[in-house]
């Protein structure tokens, strides 16, 4: 019988919270994880990970809105403008861009998910951390929890710097149902990136906290479908790490938040809604590689236009995608 993410027993070294190792459960690896997890996620930075963040230009970020609903954002500056100054404290010289729901939820005292990316080499770590500080120029988090993650998945980009608008873009912002522009481009993603958090991210359990994640795949690996009004994302969840950050998040606590960026544009798609995991089903069963499908309800969302000043060429796909499908892949299977 699976554990109930409310009343399961956690041990107290154990960096997992209730909803990740209900799914730890559920796939056969508990032992596994208990073992493993203590090891690799830590209430600190290791060197490589401090001077990885500091060569970055970009850093993706999960943060919570007044109704603690997720949200996924981007911060971009010249390398160097994330600092480490001891293991447990991270330094960001960048204010949210304007317009984007991290602009709203910096204030001491906030959790936040903290994706460190570098496409070009398809390496990537994650902290989750709490604001300690926080101004006009940028702000200072102390570090929860730091993890490194597999390269899987990873689509490579090469990027280069533009110049900031002259005039901040506008937000547009809509309800649960995605315009036309926001469709095409999530049709045509092989990235996005998901925010999500614990039942009760604000306290002082490291385990309890605000996440941020990547998911990738063949261009079309996100199918857009409307239910009561309502915009539905679709996309599958392939083999990785089995620590289920995100998973066990939603497990216990279903609000997410999901960015797309537009590589070419610096166009960026910021949605918040719920989230579920579907564990069988037709569609399932004819996407290949996925072990489980990710759906996502928006409720909210908005469109900023060319704000993020990068933008990246080229594209090479990870070949871990190689044997993976496409929903139009997946129609034509279902139906032979």
């Amino acid at each position: 019988m699976m554990t109930d993410p409310a009343t399961a027993p956690v041990a107290a070294d154990s960096p997992f919270h209730a909803g990740e190792i209900q799914l730890h459960e559920r796939v056969g690896v508990r032992e596994a994880m208990a073992r493993i997890g203590p090891r690799v996620i830590r209430d600190h930075m290791p060197d490589q990970h401090r001077d990885f963040f500091a060569q970055l230009p970009l850093l993706l970020v999960g943060s919570l809105d007044d109704q603690g609903r997720p949200w996924a954002s981007p911060l971009a500056g010249a390398p160097g403008f994330l600092t480490s100054p001891d293991p447990r404290r991270l330094t960001v010289a960048a204010a949210p861009l304007p317009g984007s729901p991290l602009a709203r939820h910096l204030r001491p005292g906030a959790p936040l998910g903290l994706l460190g990316v570098e496409l070009e080499t398809r390496r990537r770590n994650r902290l989750n951390a709490t604001v300690t500080e926080a101004d006009a120029d940028g702000f200072t988090v102390s570090v929860d929890e730091s993890f490194g993650n597999c390269p899987k998945y990873i689509q490579v980009r090469r990027h280069r710097a533009v110049p900031p608008p002259a005039i901040p873009p506008a937000a547009t912002v809509f309800g649960a149902r995605l315009p036309e522009a926001a469709e095409s481009l999530i049709r045509a993603a092989d990235t996005f990136f998901i925010a999500s958090a614990s039942p009760d991210p604000v306290g002082h359990d490291p385990r309890r906290g605000v996440d941020v994640s990547h998911r990738g795949g063949r261009p079309g690996f996100v199918r857009v479908t409307e239910e009561d009004g309502a915009s539905l994302l679709t996309a599958p969840d392939f083999a990785g790490n089995l620590h289920f950050r995100t998973l066990g998040n939603l497990a216990a606590n279903p609000g997410a938040g999901i960015l797309v960026i537009d590589f070419a544009t610096g166009d960026l798609l910021s949605l918040t809604g719920t989230a579920e995991t579907l564990w069988d089903g037709p569609d399932l069963a004819a996407f290949a590689g996925a072990e489980r499908l990710l759906r996502f309800r928006v409720t909210e969302g908005l469109w900023l236009p060319a704000a993020l000043p990068l933008r990246w060429d080229g594209v090479e796909p990870s070949p871990a995608l190689n044997h993976t499908g496409r929903w139009e892949e997946t129609g034509a299977a279902r139906s032979a």
